[in-house]
């Protein structure tokens, strides 16, 4: 049995009360938190406020969740049992797939981890997310005075300000967004799922005893069929949130150059499957996505070599095999333009999670050939 103590709430629309009320009564959730001026400019942030204000007399910590997410029916144990490892922090039990949170939390299943902490410069996800009471009443009180509308955008804020860590990703993901309706007017963004789709039983030991990345170092990711990366340090510049391709990017990294990314490719790249997505995809989409897996796995195999327990061996845990194959699954539709998404279907997403491996196979050959440089 949890010692910590979750009460729990559902932030919802009226016009999405049925579900909510559905989810409530699947899930033993605690309450409706119902958006106080539905007629009013969209606003995530005023209904949060409410669920973040309806913790229950003698809570530990306060879970909220989103009307229009899928979750176990357990979510609450798995939820309770995650907040008595780590008691002090704040656990996002979603993240999506082409957010740089979601390029952390892919590279950090790749490594093996169970756990990953976010990049403070990015709005904070919060379609499930659990805080310790008194986090929660901080932020409420924070929250108050803010005049954005976006939740994430003001949590994210909350927990970069007074020395507080940003929150921790839960890699395996056993809640899914569901639809692509937006209240909040996230429509545009498309189809968004969650990054590495995971079943409970896979995802509970991993979360309750897998090892958490913590540095990220540089972080590749995509956006809207290009690829970029997160530099070092970049949440502390007046360029947090700036994109940089991976081309101007590189030299930041300190390791590699565009030629030696460019030997990999021209001798690592299958011709064949390159020649198939860019027919169904584009060229550009092609070379960036493969580019992009390159880095990924290369960062990945370092994470691993430098942070993972001694005696750690992915490939020999099933649950861990699934949980990166769940992630290279989802990494090249999410790389795609939003209006691209809907079109990939099961051959194409096969297509593109093979295309995708071979790219991040050969990123342990570009980390041979950098760390042999440095020798």
């Amino acid at each position: 049995m949890p010692t910590a103590r979750v009460s729990s709430a559902v932030m919802t629309h009226p016009v999405r009360r049925a579900q909510a009320e559905e989810l409530v009564a699947r899930l033993g959730l605690g309450s409706l938190a119902l958006d106080p001026d539905p007629d009013g400019t969209p606003s995530a942030l005023r209904t949060a406020l409410i669920a973040w204000a309806s913790i229950t007399e003698g809570a530990t910590h306060q879970f909220m969740i989103q009307d229009d997410v899928a979750a176990p029916d357990d979510m609450l144990d798995l939820v309770a049992h995650c907040a008595d490892r780590f008691p002090g922090d704040a656990l996002a039990f979603y993240t999506n797939w082409h957010a740089r949170n979601g390029a952390a939390a892919r590279l950090a299943a790749l490594a093996g981890a169970g756990w990953v902490r976010a990049v403070p410069e990015e709005f904070t996800p919060t379609l499930a997310i659990c805080l310790p009471v008194a986090l929660a009443d901080g932020f409420r009180r924070y929250a108050e005075r803010s005049g954005e509308r976006h939740d994430d955008e003001v949590m994210a804020d909350f927990l970069r300000r007074g020395g507080r860590r940003s929150a921790l990703l839960a890699v395996p993901t056993v809640t899914e967004h569901t639809g692509t309706s937006s209240i909040n007017g996230h429509a545009t963004q498309g189809v968004r799922l969650a990054v590495c789709p995971t079943a409970v039983d896979d995802a509970r030991p991993l979360l309750s005893g897998g090892w958490v990345l913590e540095e990220l170092d540089w972080l590749p990711y995509m956006r809207y069929g290009q690829g970029f990366i997160r530099l070092p340090g970049q949440d502390a510049t007046p360029a947090a949130r700036s994109h940089y391709t991976w081309r101007e990017a590189l030299p930041g990294t300190k390791l590699l150059t565009e030629g030696a990314v460019s030997d990999v490719v021209r001798e690592l790249r299958p011709e064949d499957a390159a020649a198939e997505v860019a027919r169904l995809f584009g060229p550009s989409f092609a070379d960036e996505l493969w580019i992009h897996c390159l880095l990924l796995g290369r960062q990945a195999e370092d994470a691993a070599r430098r942070h993972a327990p001694e005696g750690a061996a992915p490939d020999r845990d099933p649950a861990v095999r699934r949980l990166r194959e769940a992630a290279v699954s989802t990494v090249g539709p999410a790389g795609l333009p939003p209006e691209h998404r809907p079109s990939v279907g099961p051959a194409h997403a096969e297509l593109l999670s093979a295309y995708a491996w071979t790219g991040i196979s050969a990123g342990k050959v570009l980390l041979e050939r950098t760390r042999a440089d440095r020798r």
